[in-house]
């Protein structure tokens, strides 16, 4: 792809919190129609990279792009164009699902009765439409998952981003998600998408980017990752590049002491 086709850059961001650096230099430039696979171990952080982009974080060193713009000129327009799934997200828990969703469609500029006729016609797809009008105080885990997606998806995003958007949910859901993500980036639109579940990052991603330390390690398509480490899978290759080495042996010491006698 050429240059144009950015959607999003990042050009030497670093941040610091307290004494510690947490991003270290994120040299990345995210094109139109991609699927990014962003990983890496708790700490690395992914996280806050997710923040910086949406706006969250300022105190940040660097620049980031999206869209073409410098976010820190203010104009914050660009943030109706982007769909975002937080790993920990509030619900307003004595909202319906509708009023929820109809406000979160506003909160994008869509009008009202637009919103609501579009969340309906959603959480009909998803299997929720018998709890539309329910509060989301009565919601399971992957009830309340599936409301965040909509959310997320309702005012059709140019960018969408994905921390741990599968938490909850059942193995059907899964697979549909999987699917609409893989046909949503074949229709131009870009997703960022953050998980520790290495077998939906391999399969889902077409291209992944491996953060650790606050660093890029690792910024290719599974098979050249592959070709880079001579392991099998992702996990295998996650393991190895962070230098993580040492799980079956802390995992037949957990088991040891687990067996011991009271």
């Amino acid at each position: 792809m050429s240059d144009n086709d950015a959607i999003l850059s990042l050009d030497d961001v670093t941040i610091s919190f307290g004494s510690g650096l947490v991003l270290k230099g994120i040299d990345l430039t995210v094109n139109r129609g991609e699927i990014i696979g962003y990983i890496g171990p708790n700490g690395a952080g992914k996280s806050t990279t997710l923040k910086i982009i949406l706006g969250l974080i300022n105190e940040y060193q660097g620049t980031v792009n999206v869209f073409g713009e410098d976010i820190s000129s203010g104009n914050d327009s660009y943030k109706h164009k982007i769909g975002y799934v937080p790993e920990n997200a509030e619900l307003y828990d004595n909202l319906t699902a509708n009023e929820y969703l109809t406000f979160s469609g506003e909160l994008y500029g869509m009008e009202s009765t637009k919103a609501a006729s579009k969340a309906e016609r959603l959480m009909r797809e998803f299997g929720l439409e018998d709890v539309l009008h329910s509060k989301i105080s009565s919601f399971s885990k992957g009830m309340r998952q599936k409301v965040l997606l909509i959310s997320s998806l309702l005012h059709d995003p140019e960018l969408l981003f994905l921390d741990e958007p599968l938490s909850g949910l059942d193995a059907n859901s899964v697979i549909i998600i999987k699917e609409m993500l893989e046909a949503l980036a074949a229709k131009g639109k870009t997703i960022f998408y953050s998980s520790h579940i290495m077998e939906v990052v391999e399969k889902i991603s077409n291209r992944i980017v491996l953060l650790a330390d606050g660093r890029i390690i690792a910024d290719g398509s599974f098979e050249e990752l592959r070709k880079q480490s001579k392991e099998g899978s992702l996990e295998q290759i996650f393991n190895q590049l962070t230098g993580f080495d040492s799980h079956q042996e802390t995992a037949k010491t957990l088991v040891q002491i687990i067996s011991e006698e009271a």
